[in-house]
């Protein structure tokens, strides 16, 4: 059986980690983000912010894990997937730094397609900056909007989750699949 796969997006600091986990406890199957992961295991090579340092590398090793995400998803034994982030994030965040990428990324998110995309919008009252999140709150309104942008390019229609309690934001997400 082939996965129904939703992507749980938004700039940073919008409560999709908080989300992903809260449906993981009501038994939901989720994949994880995977830019920490990326960045922890660079620093670990001594550079700090791989993005920053090299924005087309960082950008390849996420477009490759996310493809296999993506892959994973078809993969497992379940009528849906939520994901934390989806391909067209990468060229999102690429557009949002003004960096050239190949046209590899963009054939990939065409080729791989997802079933529904729920956007989270930007919310002052609860972001965080941390050793991973670098953005302020304004870069991160901007980056906002080129997810929205980017989504749509693709010929998606984003569903924005209101601004409520993780619980009740859950259960939005839920109540629309």
């Amino acid at each position: 059986m082939k996965s129904k796969k939703i992507v749980i997006t938004g700039g940073p600091g919008t409560g999709k980690s908080s989300i992903i986990h809260k449906l993981e406890d009501k038994g939901e199957k989720c994949l994880h983000e995977i830019s920490r992961q990326v960045t922890l295991e660079a620093q670990k090579e001594g550079i700090d912010q791989l993005f920053l340092e090299n924005p087309l590398l960082f950008s390849e090793k996420l477009l490759e894990g996310r493809l296999n995400q993506y892959h994973e998803a078809n993969a497992l034994n379940s009528d849906h997937i939520f994901m934390d982030r989806g391909l067209p994030d990468v060229v999102a965040y690429m557009d949002y730094f003004n960096t050239n990428y190949p046209d590899i990324f963009d054939h990939t998110c065409t080729n791989h397609r997802y079933e529904l995309i729920f956007i989270l919008p930007p919310w002052k009252e609860i972001y965080k900056s941390d050793n991973e999140r670098y953005e302020s709150f304004e870069e991160a309104l901007k980056i906002s909007s080129y997810l929205y942008s980017t989504y749509r390019r693709y010929g998606y229609d984003p569903i924005e989750v209101p601004k409520l309690t993780v619980e009740e934001r859950t259960d939005f997400i839920l109540d629309m699949i």
